[in-house]
């Protein structure tokens, strides 16, 4: 991969437009047709454990960028990778930006009474996972090799759940 502009995961599009856009269509739904569920839990629980939720989420993607800089590899995925990071946050998902940003979102669903950032959220990631997650494995296993290989036997691909 010598050529720069080949050296990239080539996603189908930029990652946070995904998260972004369904958090606008969730904006949207809720104010055109209201569900309810969410309000219907108790007001301060929502807010504190949707405040904690959304702290959590991006305390993990703020880690996944300090680590990706601190190692002088490129964020933006239409830029090369320029180094495997494996450590930190990164020690325990291989995704901790798109981990981060789902997590965040559930958050400001109940912090913000936003049913449908919880039905949209699902299929965001399915999205996220098809259009760039396997995009950028692909790219990351060309460009490292078994290095990235014996990465991805290591650490899940999202969640430590059994892993």
């Amino acid at each position: 991969m010598t050529d720069s502009t080949l050296d990239r995961p080539n996603v189908i599009i930029f990652p946070p437009v995904i998260p972004y856009s369904m958090l606008a269509i969730a904006c949207i739904l809720q104010r055109l047709v209201p569900l309810g569920w969410i309000e219907s839990l108790a007001f301060r629980w929502r807010i504190v454990a949707g405040a904690i939720i959304f702290i959590a989420g991006m305390t993990m993607m703020a880690a996944g960028y300090r680590a990706l800089v601190r190692h002088g590899t490129n964020v933006n995925p239409s830029r090369p990778s320029t180094a495997l990071v494996t450590d930190g946050v990164f020690g325990h998902t291989r995704n901790p930006l798109y981990v981060g940003i789902s997590i965040a979102l559930c958050g400001l669903a109940l912090v913000f009474d936003l049913d449908w950032v919880l039905l949209l959220i699902l299929p965001s990631c399915v999205l996220l996972h098809f259009a760039v997650v396997r995009r950028e494995e692909r790219y990351l296993d060309g460009k490292f090799g078994e290095a990235y290989r014996r990465y991805k036997e290591r650490v899940p691909r999202y969640l430590p759940l059994g892993h």
